[in-house]
C-alpha cells in the first residue's frame, strides 16, 4: 500500500491470485489497477518466485509461515522459512528469545536457537525459523555479493487489510482475548506500528547508505502497563490485571532502534495509536466480540471470542 502511494509499480506474490476472497483487499488498494500485479508463488515451491522477481529493482520479503501450534514444526514452519528465503535470494524479518535477558538489545544480538528448541515456549518454532533463515540469508548474500538489508521488527501492532486477524495481534491483544499462552511473549514487550514498519522498509530501500541489520521498534511496555492502557480505552472488556506466573515487578527490556533513527528515520505512531487502531479494526471486521456493558469483576467466563479466518 505504501509503495503504491509513492508511485512504485509493485509485483506482489500470493499463493493463489485467483482466490478473489483472499486478494480482494489488495486489488481494492488505491492505484492497484495501474500499478499492482499479483503473481503466484509459495515459499514451499522452489523457483516459484523467479518469474515475479525477474526485472525488479528491489525485493521486499515480508512473509513467513506463522503457526504457533503446528503438528510438524520442522517441516511446516522452520524448513519453509529458511528454504523460501534462500530461494528468493537466489531469484534476486523479531523478538530475540534467550534464557538470560539483557537490559538492552541491538543489532548484534540474536535469538538463542538452542534455548528456544529446549524450552519450546509458545511460538518457539517461529523464533527459531526466523533466526536460522536470516543467518542463512546473510551467509548467501555475502557469498554472492547481494545488496542485502534486514529489518528486525518487534511485535507488529496496528490496523490491517486482511479479512482475518494477523498472528501478531493474536499475541498483542491476548489480554483482551484471554489467550493465556501468549502472555509470556508480551510480559516485557516491544512494539512497532505496522505503518512505521512499512515506511521503514521504503526508507531504507531508498537510502543509499543503508546496510546491515536494523531493529525496528518505537515502544517498550510491560504487560501491566499495556493492560492499564487497554482498560482505560476499553473498560467494557473488563481485562484482568492478574497474570499467573508473571511477576508484578518486571524490569523493562529495551530493544534499541538507535541505528535506524541515526540514519534519519522517524517513527510516527504512539503505543496507544497502534493498539486502538488494532482493536478498532478487529471490531469493525467482526473479528473480536464487542461487550454490551462492563461487569463488576473480571472472571474466566468473560472471554472475548476471536474469529480467525482460514
Amino acid at each position: 500500500m505504501r509503495l503504491l502511494e509513492r508511485g512504485y509499480t509493485v509485483r506482489a506474490t500470493v499463493r493463489d491470485p485467483t482466490n478473489r476472497k483472499k486478494v480482494k483487499h489488495l486489488l481494492d488498494l488505491l492505484k492497484a489497477e495501474t500499478h499492482l500485479t499479483l503473481w503466484k508463488a509459495d515459499l514451499a515451491d522452489e523457483g516459484s518466485f523467479d518469474e515475479a522477481i525477474q526485472g525488479c529493482t528491489g525485493v521486499f520479503h515480508v512473509a513467513t509461515p506463522m503457526d504457533f501450534e503446528p503438528k510438524d514444526p520442522e517441516n511446516e514452519v522452520i524448513k519453509p522459512t529458511i528454504n523460501g528465503l534462500l530461494d528468493i535470494l537466489k531469484a534476486s524479518g523479531t523478538v530475540i528469545m534467550e534464557e538470560h535477558k539483557k537490559p538492552v538489545y541491538n543489532e548484534s544480538n540474536w535469538s538463542d536457537v538452542e534455548f528456544c528448541c529446549s524450552v519450546k515456549m509458545t511460538g518457539w518454532m517461529c523464533f527459531v525459523s526466523k533466526t536460522l533463515a536470516e543467518q542463512a540469508a546473510w551467509k548467501y548474500a555475502k557469498e554472492n555479493n547481494i545488496d542485502f538489508i534486514t529489518i528486525v521488527p518487534t511485535l507488529v501492532i496496528g490496523p490491517f487489510l486482511t479479512p482475518s486477524i494477523p498472528p501478531s495481534l493474536i499475541t498483542g491483544l491476548s489480554p483482551i482475548t484471554r489467550t493465556k499462552s501468549h502472555y509470556g511473549i508480551i510480559n516485557q514487550g516491544q512494539y512497532v506500528h505496522l505503518g512505521d514498519l512499512c515506511l521503514s522498509h521504503i526508507y531504507l530501500y531508498e537510502h543509499l547508505k543503508a546496510e546491515g541489520r536494523y531493529i525496528c521498534l518505537s515502544h517498550d511496555a510491560k504487560i501491566h502497563d499495556l493492560v492499564k492502557m487497554l482498560r482505560e480505552k476499553y473498560p467494557t472488556y473488563n481485562i484482568s490485571t492478574k497474570f499467573e506466573g508473571i511477576d508484578d515487578n518486571l524490569d523493562t527490556i529495551h530493544f534499541s532502534s538507535k541505528k535506524l533513527r541515526h540514519i534519519g528515520f522517524e517513527f510516527k505512531y504512539s503505543l496507544e495509536d497502534m493498539f486502538v487502531e488494532a482493536v478498532d479494526t478487529c471490531r469493525a471486521k467482526g473479528l473480536i466480540f464487542i461487550p454490551a456493558e462492563k461487569t463488576e469483576a473480571a472472571d474466566e467466563s468473560n472471554v472475548v471470542d476471536v474469529k480467525i479466518a482460514g
